[in-house]
């Protein structure tokens, strides 16, 4: 059964973000149109198949690698709710989520 799934805020302007860096970095939107592509199909995945991901130490939370991003999502009875998308390049110190 594929389950609903549902974004954070903090996880839509974490994508936004990701994407607007490759967009200034390479003077070209092409790298972030492929980047968001690959998002795209690794949530269907998730969706579809919720334990792909890796464990966390949080019960119910993985994560999902996508070329240098990882994405972090908990897994409900019904529902997948997409917690943060994490450039593996920022401080690790910085990284918590909540939903």
């Amino acid at each position: 059964m594929v389950k609903k799934v549902i974004w954070s805020q903090r996880a839509l302007e974490d994508r936004k973000a990701i994407l607007a860096y490759w967009i200034d970095r390479n003077k070209s939107n092409s790298y972030s149109k492929k980047l968001n592509l690959l998002f795209k199909e690794a949530i269907q995945l998730i969706a579809a198949f919720p334990k792909i991901g890796k464990h966390t130490d949080e019960e119910n939370v993985r994560i999902k690698i996508v070329r240098d991003c990882f994405i972090i999502y908990e897994e409900t009875d019904r529902e997948i709710y997409i917690l943060t998308i994490w450039n593996s390049y920022q401080d690790p110190a910085r990284l918590s989520w909540e939903f």
